[in-house]
């Protein structure tokens, strides 16, 4: 009986090494070649980086989402430079193995590629963060070429743009109709010739995500946008049941929201009836 052949090496430095490898760029290109599934979610601060990382998560995403996860905002676009760069330390300093990705908030980078470079700069030297992420596709080809020429490396991100909502006339799913398919498929291209090293695809029709993931050679990154593309991205929150609601694309994974609410009501039932602390929780002399 001959033997099974032996699995061929992953294209992504191992998960759980004492001494973890960095998730790089060209890992990314590699696994894309290999046919790896990618995986990124958001993170916000360094708790959550560190589980997340240690859970062999390739890329995570410190999102502008941030806005209206947790800093109270109704949408992304309020969310300032100053209010990022504190975030993204914070994860990048709580990982070893994940690439920490930076999103540039709205008006940091639209007025011109020096703009987009100054604040990718910052993002890098202030916040530690190994790339940085910024929508849109030919109207900033040439913010990406300056950004990545200078050696940062850029994600970008097309369909759904949140920053961009206003002009979108809300969360609408994007890329439908013939003409819309040509537009985000020259968009991909425009960023990757550009420089860009992958690109996430946002609430794009499955048919029209697997059209761009084969036109391009980076790795597209679906959230909301079928099976097909190179990897998948959630907002943490979402794919770990934290909120009452979650898009209609996002499984979620757990239920941690209800667990720690029941925790919490469990810790205030034991102080108001005097059963927490008890002596095993006191020091003694």
């Amino acid at each position: 009986m001959s033997e099974s052949p032996p699995h061929a090496p992953s294209a992504l430095p191992p998960v759980g090494a004492d001494r973890p490898r960095r998730v790089r760029v060209h890992h990314l290109r590699a696994a894309k070649a290999a046919g790896e599934r990618l995986t990124m979610l958001t993170a916000y601060d360094a708790v959550t980086a560190r589980i997340f990382d240690a859970a062999g998560i390739d890329l995570l995403l410190v999102g502008d989402s941030i806005g209206d996860n947790m800093l109270g905002h109704p949408t992304t676009i309020p969310v300032t430079l100053e209010e990022m760069i504190p975030p993204v330390r914070a994860v990048a300093r709580a990982t070893q193995r994940t690439m920490v990705v930076a999103d540039l908030p709205f008006g940091t980078y639209e007025a011109s590629p020096q703009q987009a470079l100054a604040s990718s700069v910052r993002m890098l030297k202030e916040g530690g963060a190994h790339a940085v992420k910024f929508e849109g596709g030919h109207r900033v080809a040439e913010h990406v070429r300056l950004v990545s020429g200078a050696g940062i490396p850029v994600v970008g991100h097309l369909g759904f743009t949140p920053q961009s909502e206003n002009m979108l006339g809300g969360r609408r799913v994007q890329g439908r109709g013939d003409s819309a398919v040509e537009q985000l498929v020259a968009d991909a291209q425009a960023i990757e010739e550009a420089g860009a090293v992958a690109v996430v695809l946002e609430m794009v029709p499955a048919p029209v995500a697997a059209q761009v993931t084969k036109s391009v050679q980076i790795p597209t990154i679906g959230i909301g946008a079928g099976p097909d593309c190179d990897g998948q991205v959630l907002v943490w929150l979402d794919m770990a049941g934290m909120g009452s609601w979650s898009p209609r694309f996002a499984k979620q994974f757990a239920q941690l929201g209800q667990e720690l609410q029941r925790a919490a009501g469990q810790y205030a039932t034991e102080v108001r009836s005097g059963a927490y602390p008890t002596a095993a929780h006191s020091f003694t002399e």
